[in-house]
């Protein structure tokens, strides 16, 4: 199927980076290009290096931004290996860095890559098929309290003692390996009276499940510090999320970041010599416009913080 990729808070995105026509820019999460179009065509001297760990997004993204030539370096690899990334093309600092985490609308809507829980495909959610770890692996290989604790800490899911133990009893009989297997014995462990209206009752499960195989919540920290020492004075980190488990995790290391000496407060001097190296740019994250809502309600739980180098 075609690459299509809604790109959530793109002016507000694009505005908080500030983009110097002549600076170095890495767009972490390329997709489908939308973030990184606008990046790009702000510049004149300066360069984009625009990160996917998917290969369908790396194809998708390099149709979309060829007409930039050589102003544009697109790299399959996941965000979080940035430092490496920079090194490997010679590049020692960076103006701007943007990272727009989770799933994409094409995975979602791919029924094949196995993302979706109202599709009926092979278990994967894999953003990076170069990868051993698969949906697959999880369900069929973990242990129930394993299971048990995915489901409750990535998903949030108040079900999960029920929904791993019949994970466990299912394949007992049989491996599960299809999405719809899956969402039925998720939906058939969850109480009638918790299935009425609202989101469909496999949704935090399969974003549990999606977050473990690809380690989401384990790379955000990384890229964010690995961005601050590369970053030059006035340069911005932009961080775009779609839950509150991300978005903790970049607030909290914002906030690391622009902490100054972390001594007690008994100490008369300090003695740990941290001074900050980012400021935050907004107090509280940047939400989606009524008009984007509108056109886009998966970008509903969308939240951007932002960070400047000083």
């Amino acid at each position: 199927m075609e690459f299509s990729h809604y790109s959530v808070l793109l002016n507000e995105s694009i505005d908080a980076l500030n983009v110097n026509p002549d600076g170095i820019y890495v767009d972490g999460t390329a997709g489908g290009g939308g973030h990184s179009f606008e990046i790009a065509k702000r510049l004149r001297g300066g360069k984009l290096i625009a990160i996917d760990q998917d290969a369908d997004a790396i194809a998708a993204a390099g149709k979309r931004l060829e007409c930039f030539g050589d102003r544009v370096t697109l790299v399959r690899n996941n965000f979080s290996k940035l430092a490496d990334v920079c090194t490997e093309l010679g590049i020692d600092a960076i103006d701007g860095f943007l990272i727009d985490a989770g799933v994409s609308s094409f995975q979602l809507d791919c029924a094949e890559r196995g993302f979706a829980y109202s599709a009926d495909a092979p278990l994967d959610m894999r953003m990076d098929t170069r990868n051993s770890l698969t949906a697959q692996k999880v369900v069929n290989e973990y242990g129930e309290q394993e299971l048990k604790k995915i489901l409750f800490e990535y998903g949030e899911e108040r079900f999960s003692p029920a929904i791993a133990a019949a994970i466990v009893k299912e394949r007992s009989k049989a491996p599960i390996e299809t999405t719809s297997q899956l969402s039925n014995i998720i939906k058939g462990a969850i109480p009638a009276f918790a299935r009425e209206g609202g989101h469909h009752p496999a949704k935090r499960s399969f974003q549990a499940i999606r977050i473990e195989v690809n380690r989401e919540l384990d790379v955000i920290e990384p890229a964010i510090r690995a961005a601050e020492r590369l970053m030059r004075n006035g340069g911005r980190i932009a961080v775009i999320t779609f839950h509150s488990l991300e978005d903790r995790i970049v607030k909290q290391t914002f906030a690391s970041l622009a902490s100054g000496c972390t001594c007690p407060r008994s100490f008369p001097v300090c003695v740990c010599g941290k001074k900050p190296s980012l400021k935050i740019v907004n107090k509280k994250p940047v939400l989606p416009s009524p008009k984007e809502l509108e056109e886009n309600p998966r970008s509903r739980s969308a939240k951007l913080r932002v960070a400047e180098k000083i």
